[in-house]
């Protein structure tokens, strides 16, 4: 970098992408996105950013992620009195996953009333919010106003106001299947020969990703991991077999059956991945399992 105005720029590039992935974004989300820099500037200037106060450092699968810290109201919060930012602090401990009421109680050692109170004023002053789990749909968790809520309490993609989005799900298996079918018929009878021809009709979840987004048929933004999730599914479903590649990356192509499976090996359970948690209660139960009420159709 030859100047502080370059430098600054590269730091508006950087904190534009972090805006962008609110998830965070790795060093090489970053060279992807600003393919110009180099490595050693690279260092500079997120060094200097973090010394700013500008990002929160985790460390995810081994690499590390930049995620751009929350900007609240601290005016709003110096402004406030003790048990405000008691309770405050608590919940900006918890991040997106957020805190339940009754921890929130027992850690500020607050009564019910005053606890209501101050929940109630803390939420009129948008420095935090309420928000349903998708798995308990009474029960709700306090997090920063501001914050997207993780996976785990939200249900991600496939949830709506906590319903899940059967038909959307649906629509999004038969699209992953169309693009691994359509791959595999393109390179059917490669002149390369048979073994060839089987590599390349495979396809990473990435590439997947990247087909649905094109087709403009899903109104969130789905990440690769939502994609790996509906492969799964087809895999599952005897649609499609996964590999992994030499550099360790999993991709997916789709098979057909020779013949039709016999008797119990059809049955569902056998090859589902959360049959030791299904039971008669809870959150994976028969009755509310897809794939048996479309086998017993």
């Amino acid at each position: 970098m030859s100047d502080n105005k370059s430098e600054n720029d590269i730091k508006e590039k950087i904190l534009n992408l972090a805006k962008k992935n609110p998830k965070g974004i790795t060093d090489k989300d970053i060279t992807v996105a600003i393919p110009e820099l180099k490595a050693s500037d690279l260092v500079i200037v997120l060094n200097k950013l973090l010394q700013q106060g500008c990002f929160d450092l985790y460390n995810q699968g081994g690499s590390l992620s930049y995620r751009l810290k929350t900007q609240v109201n601290k005016q709003a919060v110096k402004g406030a009195d003790n048990e405000e930012k008691v309770v405050f602090n608590l919940i900006e401990e918890a991040d997106n996953k957020g805190i339940w009421i009754r921890d929130i109680r027992v850690r500020s050692n607050l009564a019910n009333t005053q606890l209501t109170k101050v929940l109630k004023s803390l939420e009129s002053k948008k420095l935090i919010k309420a928000v349903k789990c998708v798995n308990a749909s009474k029960k709700k968790v306090y997090m920063l106003y501001n914050l997207e809520p993780d996976r785990s309490i939200s249900g991600g993609a496939w949830y709506q106001d906590q319903d899940f989005e059967s038909e959307f799900v649906d629509i999004l298996n038969r699209q992953c299947h169309r693009f691994l079918q359509q791959r595999a018929d393109k390179i059917k009878n490669n002149p390369r020969g048979p073994i060839i021809g089987r590599t390349q009709s495979y396809a990473t979840a990435a590439e997947v990703q990247k087909y649905i987004t094109d087709l403009g048929i899903s109104n969130v933004k789905l990440e690769v991991e939502d994609v790996i999730t509906i492969l799964n599914t087809l895999v599952y479903d005897g649609k499609a077999e996964s590999s992994v590649y030499p550099d360790g990356s999993k991709v997916y192509r789709a098979i057909e059956s020779l013949i039709p499976a016999p008797g119990i090996v059809q049955v569902p359970c056998g090859i589902c991945p959360l049959v030791l948690k299904c039971c008669s209660t809870g959150l994976v139960t028969p009755q509310s399992c897809t794939y048996m009420t479309e086998w017993l159709e």
